[in-house]
């Protein structure tokens, strides 16, 4: 197994970030209207997500750790709530491909929480 040195070695850090990047490309053609509203909530929960993942990787101990990876977990069910009204308000077209990749991150921290434990 590789050496983990940094947070940014961790595979889900690397696939949230990915995401972050998908979350500020789709919003941006939202509504004027909603740059103080959803799109800013939308991207706020999706920095989140790489955030808490390296917040907790820097910490003393695996039980913060975990803490800090299931404050990803929810911020990561607010971007799919998020993205869903988006698109109920017909902002985004199809979020399947998101939603695909929500759903392999959701794994990948549920599983990290579980090697962890």
């Amino acid at each position: 197994m590789e050496k983990i040195h940094s947070h940014k070695d961790l595979k889900v850090w690397q696939e949230s970030m990915d995401l972050v990047i998908k979350i500020y490309k789709v919003s941006k053609d939202f509504p004027k209207n909603e740059v103080y509203g959803l799109s800013s909530q939308l991207r706020r929960a999706a920095v989140s997500i790489p955030s808490n993942i390296a917040e907790g990787a820097g910490r003393k101990g695996e039980n913060e750790f975990i803490r800090f990876l299931y404050i990803a977990l929810g911020s990561l069910s607010e971007v799919e709530t998020q993205l869903e009204i988006s698109q109920r308000l017909d902002y985004i077209n199809d979020i399947e491909e998101i939603n695909k990749r929500i759903y392999f991150i959701r794994n990948m921290i549920s599983n990290l929480i579980k090697s962890l434990k």
